[in-house]
């Protein structure tokens, strides 16, 4: 371990991490040192006497049931599976020049190099530990030539393992990859002192064991032994917290300051395009990628999306500008060779970790190419919502024009939708010649006053009570909500998935990390009411489906986006008026009293 003054405050702190694992130890053979002194003292006929022949009788059973504890204890720690981040493994002979500059830098930084690279779909880059016997394969099975036996497999120290977020590979160039890598390669060089692996090893296996100790689905009296044993691994790690959080700051101040001297100027360029990255990530995941999970697709090029995503930024972007200009150098995805395939497996680990899909390519979870995105994700989903939508119309028996006596349409319309959701409530019936009106506050749709009339105690409440939405609105948003839980608890079990043996993390948690809460019935609406609005388009006036990179699908009329098609079924939707939308759909020559086609 080098000189920098945070390695030496990571080696004090890991210290301190290991003094608290021997206090616990020395605590657990405490009893037994104590019944050990009984016993000696009563073969030597010192501690004679009902009193010690007591305490020898108390003391033995107990220290034996603290060993017993202690042993189950220290071999679930030890030999409890660690959290793994969930990654794609990239071997040497896939990513030769990629190795080669990894090891470049570590002979550089004078530090060991990693033991191995793994991507994750995530716009970061960290160290990670795997040198648990349960994170690596089986070991060979060799056999003594002499006596014919296996060998005794030893665990060797090996470097821990560097992973990288793929979106980096595509969208950076090969001297910023260098240099954000830098200082995370240079976190070897700490995490090599025994001290520190000791300490963190012994963190893990905390961490570990307190998992161990919640896993449900277990028998009452495993249960309460595993509650036991997680109880005291979290009284440890409550114990070292501080003094782990601060190892790891002295670990990561230690490997900046050593990556000081390696590329350091370029590096300041680089973590502006990281930031740029992580934003462009983001926007794909969440408006062009979760569509089309929710389709049961898995774009199977999102790395490749981020650089489409970022190249439109920076045209839209003035404040972007410049950042294009580096397209024509390197990108780092030429350090792999095959860029397609492991852009393929990163989308679909993504998928999984992001919204929960299986682990395998299946009927109802197919891969997409971005060519067929409008035709496979947008003008499906577009029309699944509006097939939803008429359903629950259906299912509240709305008719299918304003008129009983007219003659229904060949099939469903956009007028419907109009028609029922701009409707005025019913009216409150009229008192009775000589009855008084009952006397309370105007309904909101009725206050027509000016301003000067309001008085403030009126204006406080407008701003603390949500103004009560149309009853249609309601009923129809409620219905909405119903009818995608009903399909959603019906849907087919993501069938074949991995083996949890060989899986590093929690399958029934999928996803990880969801993009975005469960959308409002509101918002449930508004997007059934917009794809109704857009088959409308597309059937009779040729509009056709498209994909934007920053906004996901998007309606193309004679080429251009329809950019101002929210706000007015918005306006539908809350306020119940529809002449916004109706001036737009005739300037945009969509006949709303035309059938569409459904799926």
């Amino acid at each position: 371990m080098g000189v920098e003054a945070g390695a030496q405050a990571a080696r004090a702190r890991a210290l301190a991490v290991l003094r608290i694992r021997s206090r616990a130890l020395a605590v657990a053979v405490l009893p037994a040192a104590v019944a050990v002194i009984l016993l000696a003292g009563g073969s030597t006929d010192h501690l004679v006497g009902p009193f010690w022949h007591a305490a020898r009788w108390a003391m033995t059973p107990l220290a034996v049931l603290v060993l017993l504890a202690a042993g189950a204890i220290a071999l679930v720690v030890a030999r409890a599976r660690p959290a793994v981040s969930p990654t794609i493994p990239i071997a040497e002979e896939s990513a030769p020049d990629l190795y080669r500059m990894v090891r470049d830098l570590a002979d550089r930084l004078d530090v060991p190099a990693p033991s191995a690279i793994a991507l994750t779909p995530d716009c970061d880059s960290w160290l990670e530990d795997r040198t648990h016997p349960a994170h690596g394969p089986p070991p060979a099975a060799d056999r003594d030539e002499i006596a014919g036996m296996r060998s005794a497999h030893r665990r060797t120290a090996a470097a821990p393992v560097l992973v990288i977020g793929s979106p980096f590979l595509w969208w950076m160039r090969v001297g910023e990859l260098r240099a954000v890598l830098a200082p995370v390669i240079a976190g070897t060089g700490p995490s090599a002192h025994p001290d520190i692996a000791a300490a963190r090893r012994f963190v893990r296996g905390l961490d570990a064991a307190v998992a161990v100790g919640s896993t449900p689905g277990r028998c009452p009296l495993t249960r309460g032994v595993c509650a036991s044993i997680g109880w005291v691994a979290r009284l440890l790690l409550r114990s070292c917290r501080e003094h782990a959080a601060q190892m790891e700051r002295g670990v990561a101040a230690a490997a900046s300051e050593r990556a000081q001297a390696v590329d350091y100027g370029l590096r300041i360029v680089a973590q502006e395009q990281v930031g740029l990255a992580y934003a462009g990530w983001d926007r794909l995941l969440t408006r062009v990628a979760l569509p089309a999970w929710r389709m049961g697709r898995w774009p199977s090029r999102l790395d490749a999306g981020v650089v489409a995503a970022l190249t439109e930024l920076s045209r839209r972007d003035r404040l972007a500008e410049g950042f294009a200009s580096r397209l024509g150098e390197r990108p780092a995805c030429d350090l792999l060779e095959e860029p397609g395939a492991v852009d393929g497996a990163a989308s679909l680990l993504a998928a999984r970790l992001f919204h929960g899909g299986p682990a395998e390519s299946g009927p109802d979870w197919a891969p997409v190419d971005w060519d067929e995105y409008p035709e496979e994700v947008v003008d499906r989903k577009w029309r699944t919502d509006a097939a939803r939508l008429h359903r629950v119309l259906d299912t509240l028996g709305v008719s299918h024009t304003p008129d009983p006596g007219t003659p229904p349409a060949d099939g469903p319309t956009l007028s419907r939708i109009l028609n029922h959701l701009s409707s005025p409530p019913p009216i409150a019936p009229a008192a009775a010649d000589g009855e008084t009106s009952p006397v309370g506050p105007p309904a909101p749709d009725d206050v027509t006053g000016d301003a000067g009339g309001s008085t403030m105690a009126e204006g406080e409440a407008e701003a603390e009570e949500p103004e009560p939405e149309n009853e249609r609105t309601a009923t129809l948003a409620a219905g909405l909500t119903a009818e995608l839980a009903r399909e959603e608890a019906t849907a087919a079990t993501p069938a074949e998935r991995t083996n949890p043996d060989a899986a590093f993390w929690d399958e029934a948690t999928l996803p990880l990390f969801p993009l975005q809460p469960p959308r409002t019935a509101r918002e449930l609406l508004a997007d059934h009411v917009t794809a109704m609005v857009c088959c409308a388009a597309m059937d009779t006036a040729g509009a056709i489906p498209g994909l934007d990179w920053l906004d996901g699908p998007s309606l193309l009329i004679k080429g251009e986006r329809a950019t101002d098609l929210a706000p007015r079924v918005l306006r539908l939707v809350e306020d119940g008026d529809p002449a916004p939308l109706r001036a737009w759909l005739l300037e945009t020559g969509i006949r709303p009293e035309k059938p569409v086609r459904l799926v």
